[in-house]
């Protein structure tokens, strides 16, 4: 019997959705940084094994929004959440807080069968686990409780195991060979976007958006790639580019390497800073870069 199924990843922010759905797939298709709300948009993994095909939807944390893209993030997750065969919830090895009660009483309202995933196990002693099983399973009837560690892979193939025990039977969505539905175009918008995260602080992170802008494949192979960066004020604008220069060409040059691994050729990257002031509450400048 060949099992196939669509699987949320659920959450709050920062919980490691995006590096458990890598650590399942074997390779990078999410950017991930340590800060929150790195994910913005909903991206599809797909696990094909001999025995199953698992598509993972990664979605944005759900969280309280301050602005209109906040908002937009906040529906593309709960939308997830009526399309799938299994969510997993995934949270951290604490008690539930309050975002974690919140996105509990979402999922009561649906009948879907919904995996509790204690991620980041590696930080905390075995039995500190107990009472946070505990605490969890008083709250709502999990299907399973799963520890892992999205990091170092502890406990990602029992939760593999779980899923695919749980999924219906069905055929191949996808080629064997695919591992994302995601465009080479947003998935380096998104390399370029998660290296200005790591060499940002504070609020900048969050204000920036990237736009391929450019694709020019030359005959010897090479291929230019030209991108916009906004941010939404004129001083946010002086510390992407930094002294002399210098935070933009770091950036640029991380990208590339990362860029030339996933296109396997060389890249020549052209990176242009613009401000589009409020960008993140205005409804046409979210249209125009994707996010309605």
């Amino acid at each position: 019997m060949f099992r196939s199924g669509y699987v949320s990843l659920t959450g709050r922010p920062n919980v490691g959705k995006s590096t458990l759905l890598n650590s399942i797939l074997g390779e990078k298709v999410a950017i991930v940084t340590p800060k929150p709300q790195t994910t913005r948009n909903r991206l599809v993994g797909v696990k094909t094994l001999p025995e199953a095909q698992i598509v993972f939807v990664d979605t944005p944390g759900i969280h309280k929004p301050q602005h209109k893209l906040g908002e937009w993030m906040v529906r593309e997750a709960q939308a997830s959440l009526k399309e799938v065969d299994i969510v997993l919830l995934l949270v951290e090895p604490s008690p539930p807080g309050r975002g974690d009660l919140h996105i509990i009483e979402m999922l009561k309202a649906r009948e879907t069968p919904v995996f509790l995933v204690i991620n980041k196990i590696d930080t905390v002693k075995k039995p500190e686990l107990l009472p946070v099983i505990d605490a969890y399973g008083k709250l709502y009837p999990f299907k399973e409780i799963i520890p892992v560690s999205a990091l170092n892979g502890d406990g990602v193939e029992a939760l593999l195991a779980a899923i695919i025990r749980s999924l219906p039977e069905g055929p191949k969505y996808y080629p064997d060979d695919i591992v994302t539905d995601q465009m080479e175009r947003f998935m380096v918008a998104e390399i370029i976007r998660e290296k200005l995260m790591q060499q940002t602080e504070e609020e900048v992170p969050h204000s920036v958006a990237t736009e391929v802008v450019g694709w020019t494949e030359r005959e010897e192979g090479t291929v230019l790639i030209q991108a916009n960066i906004y941010v939404e004020r004129e001083g946010q604008k002086g510390i992407i580019i930094g002294k002399e220069g210098a935070r933009l060409k770091a950036v640029g040059t991380s990208a590339r390497r990362e860029i030339e691994d996933l296109l396997g050729t060389k890249v020549f990257l052209e990176l242009w800073v613009k401000v589009k002031k409020d960008w993140r509450s205005r409804d046409n400048v979210l249209r125009e870069l994707g996010f309605k």
